[in-house]
């Protein structure tokens, strides 16, 4: 497999000729959304090689019982699987009676490109038929403003002799995910609607009983000019193939328009959702493909006027920030706080549940920067909303009194995940949800969030800290014991020292905002005591534990220990594994990785990097130099971090590396896993490496600043940010830093540590 076949290009992702082993790669990277559904590149044809077909629509999923022989108290009693929806995209194409399939006949003149800029994806090709050449040519969108629809023109050109033209174009429904266990189907077939050119599917799916209707619409011309032809249906209770046939003469070329897409219980009553999809797929089609995409085109000029980075002299660096920013927004528009942002976005089963920790630590910065504050609102407002199975998620652990955790995967709230050692012990994702809250009120300014929702969440997660340390009387100090920190290389572990000063830290933040509230929000803060019974001699306690947690420290090293028994590993870095061990987590035993020194992502430089405030340069300094040589980066969450630590302390050339790695972790398939999905949440960290490593912006202390500086790489970078209502676009080259207000309010910022009112 060829891993860095994409062509480089500003705004497009580009593959020039057909190679099977790229395709489920390809299906990957080329995958498209509008953050209500989103699915795969598959082929509209038949493909019969290697592929995984995949579409998947937001909030609907599967609850997998939880098979374990070894049951424990507290245990999730399911995964959930985020669910490969009923296919709407297919059209089945026979030339002379041989089928077009990629797998089996000769092609030529492969191409296929995501345009990013417009929002769409393009593929053409020709294919060498027994009986001559045929030019296919496919287009296709999911529409940003009828999110409901996606839409397909495949058009069809005989370049060398007259050709009968079977065209196919079906809805399935008999949709398997890639991860069932033992070919299991999801989905149960309820009705199935035909009409003239359109039909539909109603489907229900098991056990969590969402309703989704699947429809389509079709559409003929030829040679620009709309045309009618009669057609035969098939339907197998599961699947309906609408047949037509057609003579086409040389070089005419035949359009076929396909309007799909979903419509389900989660937005209309389930009585009336094939009614509901029949008008939506025939106001597309009134409108057509090319106005739907003009619109297409124009909804994503007034996401790039405010999201996109231009970088100057480095094709593939800007290539892929743009990529990244592109994905992230066609997973999450923010106009649902029902929905999130999975890790694997609308790309690929992998992982299942709708959001984990990585919304809060990584997407928030990016989507309060680029969109209107109430996207980020929504982010926050999603765990708001889970707050009562936080509780009860603490409870089934043995937790009281209101405490909460928050759940490591979810769909609704509930713990769905399935591995132990991150289920009971990677509590660190519960101070995630806090830093969120306090980041989104520093950077926004909207104290009524805290004091409306916020205040809640903050004293539920305080009490789990509380109640999760013990007080250890040989070290006089309040310990954490049996977690797991974001090094998943190191399972049931003591004294994490991230997970330790991320509680710490959300003691104080809950003792500093329950004062606040109660100074500034007098009848918010007496709701919130009412409602959750909250007492002084609690926020003492809580004051009391943030005052003497325990960190272990090396003096040696002066550095804070990744956990109580860092020391005893043995001392080997990165550079000694041999390439045939890479990645490590395809390589070796467990048990081997649970010995060794070498770190999945960043843990503790994952608290300097939250924190960094609180520790000099000099220390930042010293850990980065400590734990980055024993760093694999086999997270995807790793290299942006890394990243953003190295401009800070002036390792440029560490900066720029872990830059492309982050950057291009999908375009070049960096862990060989693509073929699983795209990494959404990091490519967020991704947006941070650049605004907050290379642009040097920070915002503690309700403090705007900017330190930037730039790659040797490049000749020049500029971006914008949204902050509290002000757009400030920052441009930096080798020879001048430069930040505009485009905004009619001035704003103070601090630059290079001098005070500039813009």
């Amino acid at each position: 497999m060829n891993i860095k076949y994409i062509q480089p290009n500003e705004w497009r992702i580009i593959e020039k000729g057909f190679d099977k082993e790229n395709v489920e790669t390809s299906e990957s990277i080329f995958s498209i959304g509008n953050g209500i559904f989103g699915q795969r590149a598959n082929f509209e044809e038949k493909y019969s090689g290697a592929s995984l077909q995949g579409s998947y629509i937001g909030g609907i999923y599967y609850e997998d019982k939880t098979r374990v022989g070894w049951w424990k108290n507290g245990y999730p009693e399911y995964f959930a699987k985020v669910l490969n929806a009923p296919n709407w995209i297919g059209i089945d194409i026979k030339v002379n009676g041989e089928e077009l399939d990629l797998n089996k006949i000769k092609v030529s003149n492969f191409y296929r490109e995501l345009n990013m800029k417009e929002g769409y994806l393009k593929r053409s090709f020709i294919a060498h038929f027994k009986d001559g050449d045929v030019a296919i040519c496919s287009t296709r969108f999911l529409s940003l403003d009828i999110t409901e629809v996606g839409a397909i023109k495949f058009e069809i050109k005989p370049l060398n002799f007259n050709a009968e033209l079977e065209i196919s174009p079906y809805l399935d429904g008999g949709i398997k995910n890639e991860d069932s266990n033992y070919d299991e189907l999801f989905w149960e077939i309820l009705d199935i609607k035909e009409r003239e050119n359109e039909a539909s599917i109603l489907s229900k799916t098991l056990k969590t009983n969402f309703y989704v209707s699947t429809g389509m619409k079709i559409d003929f011309e030829l040679n620009d000019k709309k045309i009618n032809l009669k057609s035969k249906t098939k339907n197998t209770f599961k699947s309906i193939k609408i047949s037509y046939i057609y003579n086409l003469n040389k070089n005419d070329n035949l359009i076929v328009y396909k309007f799909g897409g979903y419509v389900h219980s989660l937005n209309v009553n389930k009585d009336e959702l094939q009614k509901t999809q029949k008008n939506i797929l025939e106001k597309a089609s009134e409108i057509g493909f090319s106005k739907l995409l003009e619109s297409q085109k124009e909804a994503w000029q007034k996401i790039w006027e405010t999201s996109d980075i231009e970088i100057k002299g480095d094709v593939k660096a800007q290539q892929a920030i743009r990529f990244n920013i592109f994905q992230l927004n066609q997973t999450y528009t923010g106009v649902d706080s029902r929905l999130n942002i999975g890790p694997k976005g609308f790309t690929g089963e992998k992982y299942g549940g709708s959001t984990y920790w990585d919304t809060e630590a990584y997407c928030i910065p990016f989507y309060m920067s680029t969109k209107d504050k109430k996207v980020a609102r929504n982010l926050l407002m999603y765990r708001y909303n889970q707050l009562d199975k936080a509780i009860e998620n603490a409870g089934k652990l043995g937790f009281n009194s209101g405490a909460a955790l928050y759940p490591m995967v979810t769909m609704n709230g509930e713990e769905c995940h399935n591995e132990w050692e991150i289920t009971f012990e990677e509590i660190h994702r519960n101070g995630a949800m806090i830093y969120a809250i306090y980041n989104y009120e520093n950077y926004t300014g909207d104290l009524d969030y805290v004091a409306e929702y916020g205040l809640e969440v903050i004293i539920a997660v305080a009490r789990f800290w509380q109640q999760r340390v013990n007080f250890s009387e040989e070290k006089n100090k309040f310990v954490m014991l049996g977690v797991t920190g974001p090094n998943e290389y190191e399972n049931n572990v003591n004294n994490n020292f991230y997970t330790n000063y991320l509680a710490k830290w959300c003691l104080e933040y809950a003792v500093e905002k329950v004062a606040f509230i109660k100074k500034n929000y007098k009848k918010d803060f007496d709701r919130v005591i009412a409602k959750t019974k909250l007492t002084v001699e609690e926020t003492y306690i809580w004051q009391k534990v943030a005052d003497n947690m325990y960190f272990p420290y090396t003096e040696k090293s002066q550095v804070y220990l990744q956990q109580d028994g860092f020391l005893d590993k043995e001392r080997i870095s990165v550079s000694d594994l041999k390439e045939a061990d890479r990645p490590i987590n395809q390589n070796w035993s467990w048990d081997r990785i649970l010995r060794s020194p070498f770190i999945k992502q960043a843990d503790v430089l994952q608290g300097l990097y939250l924190f960094e405030n609180h520790f000099t340069k000099e220390q930042l300094t010293n850990h980065f130099n400590y734990y980055e040589p024993l760093t694999v980066h086999e997270s995807s969450l790793s290299p942006c971090v890394h990243s953003i630590l190295a401009s800070k302390i002036d390792n440029d050339t560490k900066a720029y590396e872990m830059y492309l790695r982050t950057a291009r972790l999908d375009l070049d398939d960096y862990n060989a896993e693509v073929h699983e999905g795209l990494h959404i949440t990091s490519m967020a960290g991704t947006w941070m490496a650049i605004v907050q490593g290379f642009g040097g912006m920070r915002n503690f202390n309700n403090k705007l600043t900017f330190n930037p500086k730039i790659p040797k790489e490049w000749e020049s970078y500029s971006f914008k940010i949204n902050y509290r209502g002000s757009v400030l676009q920052v441009y930096k080259s080798h020879t001048e830093t430069k930040i505009t207000n485009l905004s009619n309010n001035e704003i103070e910022v601090e630059i290079d540590n001098g005070k500039v009112l813009i």
